[in-house]
């Protein structure tokens, strides 16, 4: 079977109200005409790649795109695992969490986003909640960190509500003009202090080599 493999088939993380995978091939196709639909208004941008800033056909193809790239370019020093968001078995979005030097660093960085109808209603948070569960129940990690731009209050108060403080910022070009973005860091002993959410991790001990942590 192929998740013999590639054991990050068989990776389920589960919270209250959603499941965390990779999508199969239709999945897949769903979550790239759930992008296609619009994910935000077209007077801003979220994101440092302006990936969503070309025609709804384009922006279908960039998801499919990137997640192939994403698993081609896979290396146990350097990964991102980019998960689909399953509410009530619909595909809802997608929540990625990747690290360099994972041994070595003990560190994270996660990003997201999620179609438009489902905003609004804490999928983010749980989401998110879900690979902060990864990370440091499952991976060990010490430190995640997350950035978004200053008039991206909702990525902002997700990072609040999870315990993450102020990191610094960073300076972007985009639409021709800079923009700053905010990092945020969440550091082990907030994530402790501020879980709320409950996480199971299914399918997880055949994957560490691959995530650059021995199995024990």
């Amino acid at each position: 079977m192929l998740v013999d493999h590639f054991p990050l088939l068989g990776l389920r993380l589960r919270t209250p109200r959603l499941e965390l995978r990779l999508p199969s091939a239709e999945e897949l196709a769903a979550l790239a005409e759930l992008a296609a639909g619009g994910i935000h208004d077209a007077g801003v941008m979220p994101f440092a790649v302006p990936w969503t800033d070309q025609a709804p056909e384009e922006v279908a193809r960039s998801v499919v795109l990137h997640h192939w790239r994403e698993l081609g370019a896979w290396r146990p020093d350097d990964w991102t695992l980019l998960l689909a968001v399953f509410l009530d078995g619909a595909v809802v979005g997608v929540q990625s969490v990747g690290a360099r030097d994972l041994a070595v660093r003990r560190e994270v960085a996660t990003g997201s986003w999620l179609g438009r109808r489902y905003q609004g209603q804490g999928i983010g948070t749980e989401m998110r909640a879900a690979v902060l569960h990864l990370a440091f129940g499952g991976l060990d990690v010490q430190d995640a960190t997350s950035a978004a731009f200053l008039d991206n209050h909702a990525s902002e108060a997700v990072s609040r509500k999870l315990g993450y403080r102020p990191d610094g910022i960073e300076r972007h070009v985009l639409r021709d003009a800079l923009v700053i973005a905010g990092r945020m860091r969440l550091s082990r002993v907030e994530w402790e202090r501020h879980r709320s959410v409950a996480v199971t991790v299914e399918g997880l001990e055949p994957c560490l080599p691959l995530m650059g942590v021995p199995a024990s």
